[in-house]
């Protein structure tokens, strides 16, 4: 599992690893990728990984990997998304075939996979009427068993925090724990950037280091695999693969540096928390609080957000209960009601809960920061508000 480390500094500081024994890393051409779907699929997983909808790449069960968006890339900036389909298409006369399209050649969506491992609704207990009266009993339920294809490096630090919240803390969530214990991660190292990602900064990408099964890199011919635990060796023991070359890992090592180096936001994380928490006053909350709708994007699309709510919801006859669990918001206003008041009644406070618990109070709760610098909040915010610029506005003034 990935370590997280203490402050974003220390991320910084860590050596990124390349590709460099073939006896470790394998290849799989991009024509066999389905026998590794086929392969899970028999050992009882269903394969959850990228694919498009409403023209948005989502993350939602995969059978086949026609379903997966080859061919396709992303393009973002603050509240804006757009995909575009960008591979050559090879004509009868063409003399030379065009490369197939890259499956994985673009940058995290609007999901991510809290979705599977803290769902967005679950049943977490009921009660039923009888003549006997009220019983009550907890929810039944059975874990699936997911295969998560196509994580990347801040998605995977992102997974690391959410298991310090709910799986090593004093009080373990039973649901999760269960998901996440059968839960099988299958990592692709990113080939491209987008001008939202901040991963570098914050020390968990773009390159993936740890807290995987397996790890793929994407050429244009297949993929460098590689092991990150017993279970993924086995899987790939299994695999239609070949060693990889020095000159295949030579162009693994390339596509990663050149990813790396093609970030353009950086944001400077050390002593963020001591500044956030020394300026709770700062006429900048207000000056953000002007553009914020509150509408709750930014910490729907979070990967690591996981404020919740309970709310019973009874049948027409009112004789069966169930207490449902569902994600909430901590800019929904109802969040911070108490029976006489409103802790946080307007904007401005709720967005300085929200930017003061991400980059410095989770310190405090879980040792570490709760931001991955995946840039969702910056795309998926309606009027573009980018969260760096406004801990630096902070900073800076």
């Amino acid at each position: 599992m990935l370590q997280i480390a203490d402050n974003a500094s220390e991320f910084s500081e860590m050596v990124v690893p390349t590709h460099t024994s073939s006896q470790q890393a394998r290849f799989l051409h991009t024509g066999a990728l389905q026998s590794l779907i086929d392969l899970l699929r028999r050992k009882g997983y269903d394969v959850i990984g990228p694919t498009i909808q409403q023209n948005a790449i989502v993350l939602r069960r995969i059978d086949q990997v026609e379903e997966l968006p080859a061919g396709w890339t992303d393009n973002q900036s603050p509240a804006v998304y757009q995909i575009t389909y960008t591979a050559e298409q090879s004509t009868a006369d063409s003399q030379d075939a065009s490369p197939p399209p890259r499956r994985f050649h673009f940058n995290v969506g609007p999901d991510s996979w809290k979705r599977y491992l803290f769902p967005p609704t679950a049943s977490i207990g009921g009660a039923s009427l009888d003549d006997d009266g009220w019983h009550f009993q907890q929810a039944e339920f059975e874990p699936p068993q997911y295969a998560f294809l196509g994580v990347r490096a801040c998605d995977l630090a992102a997974i690391a925090i959410q298991d310090r919240v709910f799986d090593q803390g004093q009080y373990v969530d039973p649901m999760y724990h269960q998901i996440r214990q059968l839960a099988l991660i299958i990592a692709v190292n990113c080939s491209k950037s987008s001008s939202t990602c901040f991963c570098s900064s914050m020390g968990t990408g773009p390159q993936c280091t740890g807290g995987f099964d397996l790890v793929m890199t994407e050429l244009e011919t297949g993929y460098v695999i590689e092991a990150g635990s017993e279970q993924g060796a086995a899987i790939l023991a299994e695999l239609p693969t070949t060693l990889a070359s020095d000159d295949i890992l030579r162009q693994a090592n390339l596509q990663t540096e050149t990813t790396a180096a093609s970030i353009t936001k950086h944001f400077d994380a050390d002593g963020i928390r001591e500044t956030l928490m020394g300026a709770l006053d700062h006429p900048a909350w207000q000056s953000v609080a002007e553009k914020c709708l509150s509408c709750t994007n930014c910490t729907m699309v979070c990967p690591t957000c996981f404020c919740s709510s309970v709310e019973e919801v009874s049948d027409l006859h009112e004789t069966n209960v169930q207490r449902v669990r569902k994600w909430d918001s901590c800019f929904d206003i109802a969040m911070s009601r108490m029976s006489s008041e409103t802790a946080r009644p307007d904007i401005r406070s709720r967005y300085r809960q929200w930017l003061t618990h991400k980059l410095a109070t989770w310190h405090d709760q879980f040792g570490t920061s709760g931001c991955t610098g995946c840039g969702r909040c910056i795309t998926w915010c309606p009027v573009g508000i980018d969260l760096t610029e406004s801990a630096n506005a902070i900073r800076n003034t």
